[in-house]
């Protein structure tokens, strides 16, 4: 994508990481082999979200892939060739949590952009954003238990959030695809498009949420991630501040003039 405010640029040949108008794009770059998760893949991704994290320009991020799929899961060609597996998992799952735990807490909004299939832990990759967009040619496939193995990097976690505990189950236990109409009427989705329509959807969504009140989103996000976790009265309490520390900021108070002048708001994230 060319613009005239793009800056960054690839953490490593197996993960593209660029910024573009206030969009943080991390694109997964191993398409001869699913973007299948190894290690160095993993390095560059955890690279990718602290870059992110630290430039304080970000308002949006968009996560996608090349190829003909998004991410297949873990690389079944590293784990075989490991001398010691267990020990391959102790010291590449602590890492990858952590990236997944920094990217789900980002205080922007997440996008992920399924181009084709996912299966194992590229399921937790895809789902962590806060908007999942697929094109037609999506399939969901659970994977783990096929091989005798168990769920990594949130995956459980978010397709349950998503799917429900009854169609997570389903789904890695059975190990059957799941294309994406069914994804989307299963929850799992937020919107499909046809393949050939899906990078200017993406775009066209990226940079709405990039215009938007980033302190807003940031603070709705918190809320709503959080929500089941919290008492009531904790929730409103932080509902309370959260209301009161954006009246007092420069979006609240463009956002209220820019109604009564009947106008788009121009938010600045401060």
């Amino acid at each position: 994508m060319n613009s005239d405010a793009t800056k960054g640029a690839a953490v490593a040949e197996s993960v593209r990481y660029e910024v573009v108008d206030g969009i943080a794009v991390i694109t997964l770059n191993r398409p001869e082999n699913g973007n299948a998760l190894d290690t160095t893949m993993g390095q560059a991704l955890t690279r990718a979200v602290e870059s992110a994290a630290g430039d304080p320009s970000v308002r949006a991020l968009m996560l996608t892939a090349k190829g003909k799929a998004f991410c297949v899961g873990g690389d079944i060609m590293e784990m075989r060739g490991a001398g010691n597996l267990p020990q391959l998992m102790e010291e590449a799952i602590p890492r990858l949590h952590a990236m997944i735990r920094s990217l789900t807490t980002l205080p922007i909004p997440v996008i992920s952009v399924l181009n084709g299939p996912i299966g194992g832990g590229g399921i937790a990759l895809a789902l962590c954003a806060d908007i999942v967009i697929a094109a037609e040619s999506m399939k969901l496939r659970g994977g783990y238990s096929a091989i005798g193995l168990t769920p990594d990097l949130g995956a459980s976690y978010f397709l349950a959030a998503r799917a429900g505990a009854a169609r997570a189950k389903e789904i890695f236990f059975l190990n059957e695809p799941v294309g994406a109409l069914q994804c989307l009427e299963w929850g799992i989705l937020n919107a499909v498009f046809p393949d050939a329509e899906l990078h200017d959807e993406a775009w066209k969504l990226a940079r709405r949420l990039a215009s938007a009140a980033s302190l807003s989103l940031g603070r709705i996000k918190h809320l709503v991630d959080g929500a089941a976790a919290r008492p009531l009265d904790d929730h409103l309490a932080l509902e309370q501040g959260y209301m009161i520390a954006s009246a007092r900021s420069e979006d609240g108070k463009e956002g209220i003039a820019a109604f009564m002048e009947k106008r788009s708001p121009r938010f600045t994230g401060q």
